[in-house]
């Protein structure tokens, strides 16, 4: 049961986000309605501007070296996001929350979105569970969704290139 839109599919879209920027409004566009977004608006070279300003604050949380600092970041973008949650039927779909104004356009409902997921997948889940890939050579960031909360890397891919590294570095010692 999907309780809340703003946990794991908002920490999934900004990973994917961040790891492969879009490089056009008509890009974003498709990737958000991708994502399940209701798109309200036209997608403009402004919504893009805010998304590259978000997503490099995001990734300064995904970097974050402690507990603390991480805490301090998000709650800088919570901040600087604030708006009275809402409930709402916009799109038809049923009510549900929105931790944002209404009428605004894709780039602030995306920092609203990423804020809050952020700090709801972080504090849900553990706020270990926001990283990069462990491989040398990918810094491909990831939220951790699996069930032990041990997820290294970003995906069986760089596992196994990992593990195979790590056999061949014994194999040769």
């Amino acid at each position: 049961m999907r309780l809340n839109p703003y946990g794991e599919d908002a920490v999934n879209l900004a990973a994917d986000l961040a790891n492969r920027r879009p490089t056009s409004a008509e890009e974003l566009a498709d990737r958000c309605r991708s994502a399940g977004l209701v798109l309200e608006s036209p997608v403009t070279a402004q919504d893009m501007d805010r998304l590259c300003a978000v997503l490099d604050e995001w990734e300064k949380v995904v970097d974050a070296v402690d507990e603390h600092e991480r805490a301090d970041l998000v709650n800088r973008m919570l901040v600087a996001a604030a708006a009275y949650p809402r409930l709402t039927d916009h799109a038809g779909h049923g009510w549900h929350l929105h931790y944002r104004d209404d009428h605004q356009p894709l780039g602030s409902v995306l920092f609203s979105l990423i804020s809050v997921g952020t700090a709801l997948h972080l504090a849900g889940r553990g706020m270990h569970r926001l990283r990069r890939c462990a491989l040398a050579g990918c810094a491909t960031i990831f939220a951790d969704t699996s069930r032990t909360g041990r997820q290294r890397y970003c995906s069986p891919r760089c596992a196994n290139c990992d593990a195979v590294r790590r056999h061949r570095a014994r194999a040769t010692a």
